[in-house]
This record gives structure tokens, C-alpha cells and sequence, in this order.
């Protein structure tokens, strides 16, 4: 298992499920200057219409940093839109997901993380949280899973890439403002169970790679938010099968692949009904040979991408 294939699991897929469950909270970091703003963003957008029904398929960045991306015309198109669908439905209050959380996060056998961990890989994870300002014991109950996925969350916070900038925050909050239903493909349940589902050989093999390269996830997240900003799908898929092993190959199944075919269902059954409809989800799923659309047009279901106008802002 590769760090990129993991960094881009964590920051296009499932982040959103880690970043809710509140780890412990990192300590506040020194005053510094404000960073120079970033230049426009212009993500990629997809389109499937008939007669009376427009969808929207939006790919997300689901941990962001400042820069500017809702507007042209990806506004213009939730504008239009009179329903919000997201993989899960962010809670105004994320404590109110604590619960479900320590029912799949928390190892059910009562094991401990550090029981499960070599001496050297414990003095490694201590390293790692105390470098983000976590107490090294602080994981000491939870899944191997969990830990590795709120490393890979609290890392990409420290480098200021946070799901309080992400598209889905963004969209929420716009939805709220207008009275927009929003509907959830799955809810933060799901993902849960999903992430719970890893075989336990799987979860240790990406916390070992989580523990030894979790400090080059600004490295890894640079390219794949830089091609996720020019819209740029084939390099973001290069970059996200790059130097892939069976765990890796494995991990797509789960976290990608299987969901696409569900989504893409949900879409079909969609189309029925009339509307317009703005879908945000992971930009991973929207790239690849099992993209959503690419299920979708197996099944002869039109998919356009929506040009770039770059009107003013």
C-alpha cells in the first residue's frame, strides 16, 4: 500500500466520515501572517438531462484549503438546482454522531491500539501525534482504521486543508440559506460501517504506511488539489492508481468501485422523476474506469461534461 493511494482515500472518499468523528483536538498553533490568497479554482462538472430532469454531478475535494471554486459555473448550476445530494448529510452538531462512532470505531473486543502494535510502530505513532499536537494515547482504544484515516485528517489540518473550507461545508451552508431540501446517498453510518468493514490485515497495512509517510501528505495532496483545481480528471487518475499493490487495488474496491455501481443506480432511478438536482461527492468517484459515469453509460445513460466559461465573480 502506497501513501498516495491512501492520502487520496482519505482526502477524496471517506475524509468526511474521519473529519466528523472529531478526533481529539490538536493544539492551537502560534499566530501567523495571513497567507496570500489563492487563484480561482475551476473543478470539474458533469451534466445527465432529459426531458424534464437535470443532474448535476459535482466532484469535491472533501478537504480544502482557502481557495475560491463556487462560482461560474458550478453556481450557476446549484443555483438552478432544487435539491442538494451529498454522500452524507453534515450534522449541525458533529457530537451528535459520537455515539455511532464508538460503536464502529472503538475496537469490540476491548483490545488496545498499542497491543496491537509493535514497540517501534507505538514509538512511531506517538511521534506522529504529538507532531499534531494530539497526546500519544489518545487513539489508544480505536481501530487501526480510525487512527489512520484522523492522522491523515489531522495532518492535512495542520497544513491549513480542513473540511470547515470544503466544498461540502460550502454547499451545505448555501443549501441552508435558500431552503434547499438535501438529500444523502448513503449517511455517515454507512461510511462507517463500510471503513469497519477492512479486513484487519488491511487496517494495519495502512496505518503502517499512514505511521512511516503520513509527514509528505502535503507532497501527496499538492498534485491531486492542483489537478482537481484545473479540472484536469486524467491526471488525477494517474495520480490516484499510481504505483498500485493488491491492498491498494483492494482498498479501491471497497471505498470506490462498489459505491460508484450505487450511486450511479441512484442516479438512473433519479432520472424518473422530474427536477434539477445538484450532487457533490468525492472527486475520485467521478475519475477512472469505474467512475459513476462510466457505470452510467454502460448502461446507456448520456453523460456531458459542463464547460469552464469563466464569467465574472
Amino acid at each position: 500500500m502506497k501513501w498516495s493511494t491512501l492520502a487520496c482515500a482519505a482526502a477524496l472518499a471517506l475524509a468526511p466520515a474521519a473529519a466528523n468523528a472529531e478526533p481529539p483536538a490538536p493544539a492551537a498553533p502560534p499566530a501567523a501572517a495571513a497567507p496570500a490568497p489563492l487563484p480561482d479554482a475551476n473543478p470539474a462538472l458533469w451534466v445527465v438531462r432529459d426531458e424534464d430532469t437535470t443532474i448535476y454531478l459535482f466532484g469535491t475535494f472533501h478537504l480544502l484549503d482557502s481557495r475560491p471554486w463556487f462560482n461560474d459555473e458550478i453556481k450557476t448550476a446549484f443555483d438552478a438546482s432544487n435539491e442538494l445530494v451529498m454522500e452524507a448529510i453534515l450534522p449541525e452538531d458533529p457530537a451528535s454522531l459520537q455515539p455511532v462512532i464508538m460503536r464502529y470505531a472503538v475496537d469490540p473486543d476491548g483490545r488496545t491500539l498499542s497491543s496491537r502494535l509493535t514497540a517501534e510502530q507505538n514509538a512511531e505513532l506517538g511521534r506522529a501525534l504529538t507532531a499534531v499536537g494530539v497526546p500519544a494515547t489518545a487513539f489508544d482504544r480505536f481501530e487501526p482504521w480510525f487512527v489512520s484515516m484522523s492522522l491523515a485528517v489531522l495532518s492535512a489540518q495542520k497544513l491549513g486543508i480542513s473540511g470547515a473550507a470544503g466544498p461540502e461545508t460550502v454547499l451545505t451552508q448555501a443549501a441552508h440559506a435558500r431552503h434547499m431540501p438535501i438529500a444523502e446517498l448513503e449517511g455517515f453510518e454507512l461510511q462507517l460501517r463500510l471503513l469497519d468493514s477492512m479486513p484487519e490485515a488491511l487496517q494495519a497495512a495502512q496505518l503502517e504506511e499512514t505511521l512511516k509517510e503520513h509527514e509528505e501528505i502535503g507532497g501527496k495532496l499538492a498534485p491531486m488539489l492542483a489537478a482537481w483545481s484545473a479540472g484536469d480528471v486524467e491526471r488525477l487518475v494517474a495520480l490516484m492508481n499510481e504505483e498500485q499493490d493488491a491492498d491498494d487495488r483492494a482498498l479501491h474496491r471497497l471505498i470506490f468501485t462498489e459505491r460508484n455501481a450505487n450511486w450511479a443506480r441512484w442516479i438512473e432511478e433519479r432520472m424518473a422523476r422530474p427536477g434539477t438536482v445538484f450532487i457533490a461527492v468525492g472527486a475520485g468517484h467521478l475519475a477512472g474506469e469505474d467512475s459513476v459515469q462510466s457505470v452510467l453509460a454502460a448502461h446507456h445513460v448520456r453523460v456531458e461534461r459542463v464547460p469552464h466559461v469563466g464569467a465574472a465573480h
